[in-house]
């Protein structure tokens, strides 16, 4: 397992999220460190979060203050991992980007549909 390199801001109250970015942390070869932004305090320890950002795709902040949202996110998060960095490379193929981007804003959408209800017991809210 590598050293803690990035942090990835998650809906913790999804389960499907949950299990979404324990599966990213695992690829990064434990380079990232998971924080729901439900928890109190996260989104005051990265100013350059918003609460509609976070509810709309997970954000990827490395500590120099770059911050990567959605499938970008996934892209580098899996770049963590010497053994995954070409991956990233696909992401960033001509057309490959937008229909990325595409299906995670799908998935993001009706992520509650997804791997059982969420945690918080509002899920018809979402």
């Amino acid at each position: 397992m590598g050293e803690v390199s990035a942090v990835l801001v998650y809906d913790g109250h999804c389960n499907f999220c949950r299990g979404q970015a324990a599966r990213l942390q695992r690829f990064s070869g434990g380079r990232l460190r998971l924080e729901s932004f439900h928890d109190p305090g996260v989104l005051a320890r990265y100013p350059s979060l918003t609460r509609a950002a976070c509810e709309t795709a997970m954000q990827l902040v490395f500590p120099d203050g770059r911050i990567y949202s959605g499938a970008a996110a996934a892209a580098e998060a899996l770049h963590l991992n010497p053994a995954f960095r070409w991956l990233r490379q696909i992401y960033y193929l001509p057309g490959v980007r937008p229909l990325a981007d595409a299906v995670y804003r799908w998935v993001a959408k009706n992520r509650y549909r997804f791997g059982g209800a969420c945690t918080d017991g509002n899920c018809a809210h979402h």
